[in-house]
């Protein structure tokens, strides 16, 4: 048996005025459910989509239990779906809305197995045995631009076009997410972060911080606390999970929490 240990906080970061990304986390004992969606579509349109996304994929899939793995995709899939033709007919009924949209990276932990769901560029990541490995792909202009061999992977991050995405939740009737699957083993650490982090702080220095033996709250705001050293350009969130062993066979760290946390610097 393992229990989930876990943290997750947003930040507006040090240049912008609004929050427009929102996360949920949703765990008991050794099932979670973690949500990441970062909203784009200017003056609170993006607020509105991230937090439309997160509501409507919660809704989908809190109600998970004893599922078979393929069941668990096929939940999955469609909750994104269902977020996207949400947030697609709104942009549609109203004006003000128009061209909003979102990123949504979803993880599923139950029993032994993760599964995640993924459209746009804010990222899940496993640290396993000190290695760390980004589990999505983004959908982006310059991850394309990568897999046909014209840049370098650090040439993408400094690319003027580093933020121009190729998919979101909400900009179409339909979207195609990317699903990624796995066994959990103890001792693993996932983070599902936004691009304020992940476009801010580098993957060595992403291992690093999530290598301390810190507990999960601390690394959360130390990731935090980088990304806005090193600039803030943009909202930053993260969710660390921690695998632990559950020795005693408690349910502990039950916890819920979604939305934006509010900063001293909103």
């Amino acid at each position: 048996m393992v229990r989930l240990l876990h943290a997750a906080r947003t930040d507006v970061g040090m240049i912008r005025s609004g929050n427009e990304d929102n996360f949920s986390v949703k765990a008991r004992g050794d099932r979670g459910l973690f949500i990441v969606a970062d909203g784009m579509g200017g003056h609170a349109a993006g607020e509105v989509a991230s937090e439309m996304a997160v509501q409507t994929i919660e809704r989908e899939l809190e109600a998970l239990k004893e599922l078979d793995e393929g069941l668990a995709t096929e939940r999955l899939t469609e909750a994104l779906r269902k977020a996207n033709r949400t947030i697609h007919d709104r942009t549609i009924a109203e004006v003000d809305k128009q061209g909003m949209g979102a990123t949504a990276s979803v993880l599923l932990i139950w029993d032994t197995h993760y599964l995640i769901g993924q459209v746009g560029d804010s990222r899940v990541y496993l640290l396993r045995d000190g290695a760390l490995s980004q589990l999505t792909k983004d959908h982006s202009y310059v991850q394309e631009q990568v897999d046909a061999g014209f840049l370098t992977p650090e040439q993408a991050r400094y690319h003027p076009y580093s933020n121009v995405i190729t998919r979101c939740v909400g900009a179409s009737p339909d979207v195609e997410p990317d699903v990624y699957r796995g066994e959990v083993k103890i001792g693993d650490l996932f983070l599902v972060a936004s691009d304020g982090l992940t476009g801010m702080v580098d993957d060595r220095r992403l291992q690093i911080l999530l290598m301390s033996r810190a507990e999960p709250d601390r690394k959360v705001h130390a990731l935090i606390s980088e990304a806005n050293g090193r600039g803030g350009l943009d909202n930053i969130t993260a969710i660390v999970v921690q695998v632990a062993p559950d020795e005693d066979g408690a349910n502990t760290n039950n916890q819920t929490a979604s939305g934006v946390t509010p900063s001293a610097r909103q």
